[in-house]
């Protein structure tokens, strides 16, 4: 595997969903990191890793992949039913 598609989560420290409707194509990594004796930052020079492509629908983002010979791993995100409530709702009295 070259590269995953997916698409993102909805973070947890916000209630929105408004990056998640695009597609992400990132590149798998290809070397190992390394620690740096001086500093002690972890690194590597694969810089491949430093790249990540959205795309507004999967068919583009395989499109690209096939394009450029990448073989690739599409996630399918998990769909979450969204239940509508009032805010009234949470005033009702349960008995």
């Amino acid at each position: 595997m070259d590269v995953r598609i997916y698409r993102p989560a909805k973070t947890a420290t916000q209630s929105g969903r408004a990056k998640t409707s695009r597609w992400v194509l990132e590149h798998a990594p290809r070397g190992q990191r390394a620690v740096d004796s001086l500093m002690g930052w972890t690194g590597s020079d694969d810089t491949t890793q430093q790249i990540t492509l959205s795309f507004a629908t999967k068919q583009q983002a395989i499109a690209y992949a096939k394009r450029k010979g990448l073989a690739y791993v599409v996630d399918e995100p998990q769909s979450r039913p969204v239940r509508p409530k009032s805010y009234a709702d949470n005033f009702i009295r349960k008995t």
